[in-house]
């Protein structure tokens, strides 16, 4: 065998059949109508190349590959005669085989990754072998195989079983039968820069360029580039116009929210006929105007900083990860998360905890009826919700908030929302690099993976996206990331370092250019580490691999740097050093392939100017929801009230997200005050978690929480926003935060911005935002925005996103053991409604008003909750006054006996609005014993009232009218046991069937 390399085949399997895996693979299959899956089984696949010993095959099986009380292995050479698709006739049982393997199954596929395509798991698998003193392996491979067994799997309902889900044809391949694994190979490809002579380029030309290389420029940007390399006489580098697109592109410098708005047919509203920056009138203003003196940094850094007890600091992000994730689910929101948890890295701070807002189309929508070419939201969501759960849990951050919301505008076009929170002694980020600094990249090697990301997430997408973007796809490694934040910290605590920032959209050349924006830098980018030869000059400095960190490290502090990276097993090199003249400088082994002035690549962007118009048809030109408009008219409670309340238990946006949120760890630190579930039997949805930062000390604590009302948007951007905000807010402040102490961040998704319409709904949705914020006196520490997000059918029709608008606030809890659930806790204990009540019923076309007495009612609530007086709180949301009593009752496993007082009832005869409208400002409360007469004299006239009490008894029953009794005139206007509701609002989890709804019919 020596001398010789053997490629050698592992599989994998459990010893018992089916599982939680293959239970939702059944129901996929059985929900999409595509049949139903007699059987099913799913293997791992791990090859490895090298000169291995028959005992070293074995070590790899036991200890690496498989978990020997749960699984089974078995290898085998491949290559020695064996048939394609056969079993080979040198096959290796695995040691203690408890159970026989089926000869076969009646279809076989096998699924790898496509080559270029990042695999962590295979780079591990040979770093872990060598750590075992196996030093034969020279690369390696993973995949997975599935066996089916069904009926009607002919060729063609195979390979549409496949692509719909079990692979992603963007970053996978199969077979049907057995694959033959593709390793990485790098490529001669030495200098290979390619010149442009722009000065000869007609327009035609120009944009004609611009597509060629997917720059994402138009027209007039292309010509102040032509211009720049006109006046020096030289051609363009493909270095240069790749950095150029890249720093100009709508994801980088946010080239929208600094465009001068044309405002159109606004109606009265307080518009200019002008908007010079939606940023800075709407966002950076409403800080500065607010001026809170615990905001240590806002719009400055890589996230907003905020002071939390004086000697510690707390930083907040959070981003976006749309476009990938439509391609490439579990990459999209896997490397979403790693990117925002290099946000709060890239400032000093140690990760605490991780957020998330997930949208997609509805996952029982029809194939026919999505756009050709998506994926299915049925697949996107399961690919997201796995690449959340796998980059958080495995760095030991918990994924303490979120949420899930469908949308038919998102079938085509998922928002993936990923937040990150971290904790920072007092003043400690250093971001100030000097002249002779060493740059710095610290974590994971470059590679393909990432190309041209910043340009891909600034265009629209049509079918042909999954085969352009592949390079576009990032795939994690939290490992790696791991080992890079352990360095990033020691480095902090000891000085090492004078900046630091993270790697993430645009590679190296956003990093490095951005830390370089006011000294220049000289770079040789053969020094860069890379995971196989071959990548040119562009691609090096392009590249969006993961993990990487950029830091000014000054020479004196090289070795002590190597030294932690050492210690940590963290790579790092040395790519050059910053200047002072402003001059960014690339070399490729000596030789120059970009020199451009950091002035030009800045501020050389010509400002754009842009149009919003209030459309005659609607407020955006996308996707409306047609379950929007459904009903006119109010009417008395149905008959069946009681099943329709049942079926809006089990609403897709209502019913528990448990089976999500169980799967992401959101315990580890031990911090974690208020879970995302609490109550006896941890199944209470809790509107906000709550943290206590390990290290810090005293009682404080910090509140989580976040709002997107789609729904409300598409209505009215404007009340869309100011909603958000509200209950963002509201969320935070019913788990014990003090309303004055709150800062919230700004998360625009829209679609097109050349679209008059689509501005019409961001400027709408960014004046909501900065009056709210005003209203509430709540500071804007940091935010981001998506353009873009539509999909271009093959039949011309655009798929757009609802105006979306995430707000994410961060709130202080004065004495964590103060915190609040949401679940009953005490049968006599009294019910209160707190707030401006005025519902709106969502089938009408009405998005509630604007409640500007909400900042009065948090106020004298969390003065209340100081003084011990308030047991239990939840918020009005999705389904009104009914739908939140019943989360509360459900809970605590406690029944309730409520009457709606004459002054809540909108109309003595009409009690469906006043049980399931939708509100702002409102919180239903559990107010202690005795303490009923304190609690109400806080709040002014009609803001305050007294429903009824908790009870023992396992209903919840409402009446109509009785004023404050609890028992109106006759029998309850509604009546469900506790059984009842949790079988409607938990069925998912007690039935299996992941992903099942039903559509949101209470009224008739």
């Amino acid at each position: 065998m020596a001398g010789r390399n053997i490629l050698y085949r592992f599989e994998v399997w459990n010893r018992g059949a089916g599982g939680p895996r293959i239970d939702a693979l059944r129901a996929d299959v059985r929900a999409l109508g595509i049949g139903i899956l007699r059987s099913a089984r799913k293997i791992a696949l791990y090859f490895v190349e090298g000169e291995l010993a028959p005992e070293e095959l074995s070590l790899l099986g036991r200890f690496l590959f498989s978990d020997p009380v749960e699984e089974v292995f078995e290898w085998r050479e491949v290559g020695r005669g064996g048939r394609r698709g056969q079993p080979d006739a040198a096959l290796h049982e695995g040691e203690g085989l408890a159970v026989d393997r089926e000869a076969a199954s009646e279809r076989i596929v096998e699924i790898c990754r496509k080559p270029g395509v990042t695999d962590p798991v295979a780079i591990e698998v040979v770093r872990a072998a060598h750590e075992l003193g196996i030093s034969g392996i020279k690369r390696a491979a993973t995949g997975v195989r599935w066996e089916l067994e069904a009926d009607w799997l002919d060729d063609a309902a195979l390979s549409k079983l496949t692509r719909v889900l079990l692979a992603n044809a963007v970053i996978e391949r199969w077979e049907f039968g057995e694959i033959e694994p593709i390793f990485p190979e790098g490529r001669e490809q030495g200098l290979a820069v390619e010149h442009y002579d722009l000065a000869a380029m007609n327009d035609g030309e120009l944009l004609g360029l611009s597509a060629k290389r997917r720059l994402a420029l138009d027209l007039e940007e292309m010509r102040a580039i032509q211009a720049w390399f006109g006046a020096r006489g030289r051609p363009a580098t493909d270095v240069e116009l790749e950095m150029l697109a890249q720093t100009w592109s709508e994801h980088c410098v946010h080239k929208t929210f600094k465009a001068d708005v044309e405002v159109r047919n606004s109606k009265g509203r307080p518009y200019p006929p002008v908007v010079h920056g939606i940023f800075n009138i709407y966002i950076r203003k409403t800080t500065e105007e607010i001026g809170a003196p615990w905001v240590r940094s806002a719009f400055v850094d890589n996230a907003g900083i905020v002071s939390f007890d004086g000697d510690w600091d707390i930083s907040f992000k959070v981003e976006t990860h749309n476009h990938p994730s439509a391609v490439e689910p579990f990459g999209g929101a896997n490397t979403g998360v790693g990117g925002v948890i290099r946000d709060v890295m890239g400032v000093s701070a140690r990760p605490i905890a991780a957020t998330d807002f997930l949208c997609f189309g509805p996952p029982d929508m029809p194939e026919d009826q999505l756009p050709q070419g998506t994926l299915h939201p049925r697949l996107i969501a399961r690919g997201v919700v796995a690449g959340v759960e796998d980059y958080g849990n495995k760095m030991g951050i918990p994924t303490v908030n979120g949420a899930v919301h469908f949308h038919p505008g998102y079938a085509a076009n998922p928002l993936v929302y990923c937040g990150c929170v971290g904790l920072a002694p007092a003043g400690v980020h250093r971001n100030a690099p000097r002249a002779g600094d060493r740059v710095i990249v610290l974590g994971g090697r470059t590679g393909r993976d990432g190309i041209r990301g910043a340009t891909f997430s600034s265009m629209k997408m049509d079918g042909s996206t999954g085969d352009v973007a592949g390079a576009s796809v990032q795939i994690g490694d939290p490992i790696v990331q791991k080992r890079a934040l352990d360095v990033l910290l020691a480095a902090r605590d000891a000085g090492l370092y004078d900046a630091v920032t993270d790697c993430g959209a645009g590679g190296l050349s956003s990093a490095v250019g951005e830390m370089a924006s006011a000294l220049g830098a000289e770079i040789e980018l053969s020094r860069i580490g890379t995971k196989y030869p071959g990548l040119s000059p562009w691609e090096l400095w392009l590249s969006e691999a993961q993990e990487r960190m950029v830091l000014a490290v000054p020479p004196r502090h090289l070795e002590a740097f190597a030294a932690l990276c050492s210690r940590f097993e963290s790579e790092f090199w040395d790519i050059g050093a910053f200047r002072s003249d402003g001059e960014l400088v690339l070399r490729m082994n000596g030789e120059i392939v970009l020199g451009l002035s950091m002035e030009f690549v800045h501020k050389g962007l010509p400002r754009k100017h842009l149009v919003a118009e209030r459309s005659a048809g609607g407020t955006h030109g996308g996707h409306g929801n047609p379950d929007s408009v459904k009903y006119s008219g109010d009417v008395a409670l149905p008959a069946d009230a009681k099943a329709r309340f049942l079926s809006l238990l089990s609403d897709m946006n209502i019913a528990s997200r448990e089976q999500v949120v169980r799967r992401y760890d959101h315990e580890v630190q031990g911090g974690t005050a208020v879970k995302p579930f609490a109550g006896p039997y941890g199944d209470a949805p809790s509107d906000a978690a709550v943290l206590k930062p390990q290290g810090t000390d005293g009682t404080w604590g910090i509140a989580l929480s976040n709002a997107l009302r789609p729904d409300y948007g598409e209505l009215d951007p404007y009340r869309g926003a100011w909603a958000a905000v509200d209950e963002a807010i509201r969320n935070a402040v019913a788990v014990g935060a003090d309303p004055e102490r709150i800062a919230i961040l700004d998360n625009f998704c829209m679609g097109d911005p050349g679209d008059s319409a689509v501005m019409w709904a961001l400027v709408e949705s960014a004046r909501g935002l900065r009056e709210a914020a005003l209203a509430f006196g709540t500071p804007i520490i940091s935010g981001k925005d998506s353009f873009y997000n539509e999909y271009l059918g093959p039949d011309g029709r655009r798929h757009a996103v609802p105006p979306s608008l995430l707000v994410s606030a961060l709130g202080f809890v004065p004495d964590v053991k103060r915190a609040l659930t949401s679940f009953l806790k005490k049968p006599g204990d009294s019910l209160w409604l707190v707030g401006d009540f005025r519902p709106v019923h969502r089938q009408e076309s009405k998005v509630p008003e604007v409640s500007l007495r909400a900042c009065e009612v948090y106020k004298a609530f969390f003065e209340a909750v100081q003084e011990a007086e308030v047991v239990a709180a939840h918020d009005l949301s999705d389904g009104g006054l009914a739908v939140a009593l019943a989360e509360m009752c459900v809970g605590g496993r406690l029944g309730a006996r409520v009457a709606l007082p004459d002054s809540a009832m909108v109309d003595a005869s009409v009690p469906v609005l006043t049980l399931f409208g939708e509100t702002t400002g409102c919180l239903l409360v559990e107010v202690g014993a005795g303490h009923e007469g304190s609690f109400s004299a806080r709040f002014g006239p009609g803001l305050a009232l007294r429903l009824g009490e908790v009870k023992a008894g396992p209903a919840m029953e409402i009446h109509g009218g009785g004023g404050n009794a609890g028992c109106g005139a006759g029998g309850p206007l509604l009546s469900v046991s506790i059984d009842e509701m949790l079988c409607a609002w938990k069925g998912d989890a007690w039935k299996g069937d992941a992903w099942k709804g039903k559509a949101r019919e209470v009224l008739p």
